[in-house]
């Protein structure tokens, strides 16, 4: 048993939740420090990994990693992919105008700004809000410092229709804001995508990057390989989500046969895609577009 996933998998239902420890802990008939011990790798007896897999709602099987992990709001799946990359060597993204874990500190600092200004536009989950838009934050803000320490290889595919979208709409086009916010998450779109086009042609060692030659996937997704095994995480969630975004079901996977197909796909995908210098004239212009 892989009791240090399921304990993973136990943080990053107590993120999603908003639940506290102490009331988890009660659902479990553990206590609250037995949990904090589950959470970090420790041994758990049979009959509480039975009663976590009815909190979680879902088989003792994949809770035992056999099966597929579901998660309907972003920070309990950023909390979770977080987790995976700690190991992961090598990450295969397709879909979307960016990959976050390349992008710059100021695409972090305007959505904390985009997330804090929509916050304040609701009235009775303002503080709900609040305490999730941190705690999602500070999650995405992990992601970003483990890359930058370990520099597992990335390849990433985007399409020109999501890079259109976002230069169009800018970052978190779901947040609530003033015209001049909205103004300021455009000009930040727009320095992403120079930056995305700057490393396609540079071709940095480690970090690919590539434009899909036509069509769309049927959803984002995201393969990782560590030494051990690989994950396919298939999210609906865009990276700049809101918080409380409920508009789908992002899964978790370690099947083989999910794995296989999906790899097929990226190597499919990658092989006819646009690269180097010819991706990066391309977002040049999707860039000089936006600008008109």
């Amino acid at each position: 048993m892989r009791f240090d996933e399921i304990g993973q998998q136990l943080r990053a239902y107590r993120m999603e939740s908003g639940l506290k420890a102490e009331e988890i802990s009660a659902r479990l008939g553990v206590s609250r420090a037995a949990l904090y011990r589950y959470e970090k790798g420790e041994v758990i007896k049979l009959d509480t990994i039975n009663r976590l897999a009815e909190l979680l709602k879902i088989s003792p099987l994949t809770l035992l990693g056999i099966g597929i992990e579901y998660y309907a709001k972003p920070i309990g799946y950023a909390e979770r992919l977080r987790q995976i990359e700690e190991s992961a060597e090598q990450i295969l993204q397709a879909a979307g105008p960016i990959c976050y874990l390349t992008t710059s500190s100021q695409y972090d600092q305007v959505l904390a700004q985009l997330f804090d200004e929509h916050a304040e536009t609701l009235e009775s989950d303002r503080l709900l809000t609040r305490a999730a838009t941190e705690q999602l934050l500070e999650v995405m803000a992990e992601r970003k410092k483990l890359y930058q320490s370990r520099k597992p290889s990335i390849i990433s595919i985007f399409t020109a229709s999501s890079i259109q979208k976002f230069l169009a709409e800018g970052i978190a086009p779901g947040a609530q804001v003033s015209d001049a916010l909205r103004a300021k998450a455009r000009e930040a779109a727009l320095r992403e995508m120079e930056m995305v086009a700057n490393l396609m042609e540079s071709e940095p060692i480690g970090l690919q990057l590539g434009l899909m030659a036509q069509g769309e996937p049927n959803g984002p997704f995201i393969l990782l390989r560590s030494r051990e095994r690989a994950t396919l995480a298939v999210n609906p969630f865009p990276v700049d989500s809101l918080p409380g975004a409920q508009t789908g079901v992002a899964l978790i996977t370690s099947a083989e046969d999910a794995i296989a197909a999906h790899q097929r796909l990226c190597e499919s995908v990658w092989r006819e895609a646009i690269k180097g210098v010819a991706a990066a004239e391309r977002v040049r212009a999707l860039i000089a577009a936006a600008r008109r």
